[in-house]
């Protein structure tokens, strides 16, 4: 860890600081106060819960229809790291930073720095607190949308499966009356399943891969029979709204003037490839994509820990079996080490807080930590399998036409990747960013980079690795910050007023 920042106006460094209050920081934040320790938990939402339990503003509870556990699983679990929040926030053990975004991270010496900035608002603190100082750091950032680009998909009503979902945990609205929902995984059942409970048609379910490939690792899904119920469940729903659900199905283009109104799906092969004469239309304003997720890993790549290439391709944090990572003062814990669902988040959360508390001297449970490992090792392997049965099709790309955008923000087609790899021998994907632009937007490639680290890959002939999937998430800055957060790095004069 660089050792580049000093502390001007300092105060006694917190024992942890957790970043992201989803399933595995939330169960990290209170396990680390629960064994003692002085922690300080940052998100960016103004409520915990992060995507997987998002729900609607607890300050106007009455103001909606359904209750706030609406669409959810586990909601017991959640309500209980709640209260055992809000505990540890009366007792003082607990500082909880909502509504704030951590955009850098240092170290100092035996500590580390969270430069930190108020989310969607002028920042109010005092620049001496915009910087969170902690023994250890847990990052549990979790993760967002994996998306692939296909002709018209950035039109209106194109939306990612999850921000669909949030709409409806959150705000308890439909993004719109008939719906397709494709891409592959169990997640497009959750989407597809609480979409047709809130009214909305739901026109096909289509999964660009077959059932059948579970059947290759069968022993692996019964490592979380509670997957097998909620499978049920999803099925149950589809039979009772009519649903159809089609395997090695794609959509294949989006069209409409303006919206969207029709979607054309096509059959493919195992590969991804569309078998010809199966292409068919139907009528839609609303397209749901769930390509599975992508780990939020700025401060992870920003601080120079160590990755690795996950079974799906992911980029993920590499961790030790008490989810240590490379370097001694930081912990990672849900998504970021693996995508495997919210309650191996859980788990991790605990395991990660009590590992803290372990290495800062606190008396810990041997046997639990134990039970937290063996329950991760299920999780785990449930995860290999379910990466194995449900991965990107291959042959994607064909689906391509050369005028799709690949990025969003620039507007940057697949025609002009193909000819800056072709044409300007760009060999790696940072260097079709800076030739090209896919990735310099205001999402920095968090939508297009996975799917233009891919496009480069074919083109070149090279494989997907670590080290470049990182060169496209590495930034000084993690999100974007305002000049005044800038400014805040640097020391003041005794004699100039604070801003």
């Amino acid at each position: 860890m660089a050792e580049n920042v000093t502390p001007t106006t300092e105060t006694a460094p917190a024992d942890v600081a957790v970043v992201g209050a989803g399933p595995a920081g939330l169960s990290a934040a209170v396990v680390a106060a629960e064994h003692g320790l002085k922690v300080v938990l940052i998100d960016a939402s103004r409520q915990t819960g992060g995507q997987y339990w998002r729900h609607p503003d607890e300050r106007h509870r009455d103001a909606f229809a359904a209750p706030e556990s609406t669409g959810h699983h586990h909601w017991r679990h959640y309500t209980d790291l709640r209260d055992r929040l809000a505990a540890g926030v009366a007792s003082g053990r607990i500082v909880h930073l909502s509504g704030r975004q951590v955009w850098r991270t240092d170290g100092f010496g035996d500590r580390v720095a969270l430069r930190t900035s108020a989310v969607g608002a002028r920042d109010t603190l005092p620049q001496a607190e915009r910087t969170t100082w902690a023994r250890r750091l847990v990052i549990a950032t979790g993760a967002y949308d994996r998306q692939l680009p296909v002709p018209g998909w950035t039109l209106p009503g194109v939306m990612a499966a999850g921000g669909v979902q949030a709409m409806l945990k959150a705000n308890q609205v439909r993004a719109g009356r008939r719906a397709v929902v494709a891409g592959t995984g169990p997640f497009l059942l959750s989407v597809a399943a609480g979409l047709a409970e809130a009214g909305v048609e739901v026109v096909e379910v289509v999964d660009a891969n077959a059932l059948s490939r579970w059947a290759a690792t069968p022993l692996r899904a019964l490592q979380e029979p509670g997957k097998l119920w909620e499978g049920a469940g999803y099925a149950s729903t589809f039979l009772r709204h009519r649903v159809p659900f089609r395997t090695r199905t794609v959509i294949s283009a989006v069209r409409g003037s303006g919206r969207v109104s029709e979607v054309e799906l096509s059959r493919v092969d195992g590969e991804g490839r569309i078998r010809p004469g199966s292409s068919r239309t139907v009528a839609a304003d609303l397209v749901a994509f769930g390509w599975g997720f992508t780990p939020q890993l700025e401060l992870a790549v920003g601080l120079g820990l160590r990755t690795r290439i996950d079974v799906d391709g992911s980029l993920v944090i590499d961790v030790d079996d008490d989810l240590r990572a490379s370097d001694p003062l930081v912990f990672a814990a849900g998504e970021v080490t693996g995508i495997g669902g919210a309650i191996a988040s859980c788990a991790e959360g605990e395991l990660a807080g009590s590992a803290v508390a372990r290495d800062l001297g606190a008396a810990t449970d041997a046997k639990a930590m134990a039970r937290h490992r063996r329950r991760l090792q299920r999780g785990r392997r449930f995860a290999v399998g379910m990466h194995r049965a449900s991965p990107v099709p291959a042959a994607w790309d064909e689906w391509l036409t050369p005028e799709t955008h690949v990025c969003r923000c620039e507007e940057v087609t697949a025609a002009e990747v193909t000819d800056a790899v072709n044409g300007l021998r760009a060999d790696d994907a940072r260097d079709v960013r800076v030739t090209a632009r896919p990735g310099m937007g205001l999402c920095q490639g968090r939508v297009c980079g996975f799917a233009l680290s891919k496009l480069v890959a074919t083109g070149t002939g090279d494989v997907v690795d670590a080290p470049a999937l990182e060169s496209l998430t590495n930034r000084q800055v993690g999100v974007p910050v305002s000049l005044g957060d800038l400014a805040s790095l640097v020391p003041h004069h005794p004699n100039q007023e604070e801003s």
